[in-house]
């Protein structure tokens, strides 16, 4: 089985996933900055759930560059990590919404836990799948930043129990998690250039 229908269905999934999120987005009641300003807890919200979007995208599309072989027990293990981000638009919406309360920030970050997650198990089912491709194994390692950051959701799930303060810092957590992958990880594409294959 190619990986082709896969990565079109994934990619398709990820681009309505953003399509919803930006639809759910409601002008301001007025026209002055002041009314725009009021909804900065809708707009943040977004923006990081759209950022959260692209890494999952570009890391997949990382991820899919190793892969040779697509079993049945692959297929599912992406559409769980489908279902999980396709949660995002909900979890983005309640949480801005919001204004960021205690529950709606434990419930992004569940999904968010979630998500990382599912993408771990889609990372080690692919290993699985191939026992003969090395490539990702090799490029993952030890795996310590997706370790740190399944460290921060938890971190970012459980702290909105102890109120505000455990709010802000359950958003600092989602937000140095988003930013800690913005910055390119490479594993994948070292591995492939060491290889030859394009």
């Amino acid at each position: 089985m190619t990986k082709n229908r896969l990565e079109a269905f994934s990619d398709g999934v990820l681009a309505i996933v953003i399509t919803i999120m930006v639809l759910e987005l409601r002008r301001p009641e007025g026209h002055s900055w002041a009314d725009l300003l009021q909804l900065w807890p809708v707009l943040l919200s977004y923006l990081i759930s759209f950022v959260f979007v692209g890494i999952y995208w570009t890391n997949h599309h990382h991820l899919m560059h190793t892969v040779q072989r697509v079993s049945g027990g692959v297929l599912w293990a992406n559409l769980h990590l489908l279902f999980w981000l396709s949660l995002l638009p909900f979890v983005t919406d309640w949480a801005g919404e919001s204004h960021f309360a205690p529950v709606p920030m434990m419930v992004y970050a569940a999904d968010a836990l979630l998500c990382a997650l599912a993408y771990s198990l889609l990372v080690r089912t692919i290993i699985r799948t191939d026992h003969n491709n090395h490539l990702l194994q090799d490029a993952i390692g030890s795996d310590l930043k997706g370790n740190l950051s399944l460290v921060g959701y938890v971190v970012a799930l459980l702290t909105p129990l102890l109120g505000q303060v455990g709010v802000m810092v359950s958003g600092g957590c989602l937000i140095l998690v988003a930013l800690m992958w913005l910055i390119p990880d490479r594993r994948i594409e070292r591995a492939i250039e060491g290889t030859g294959r394009p």
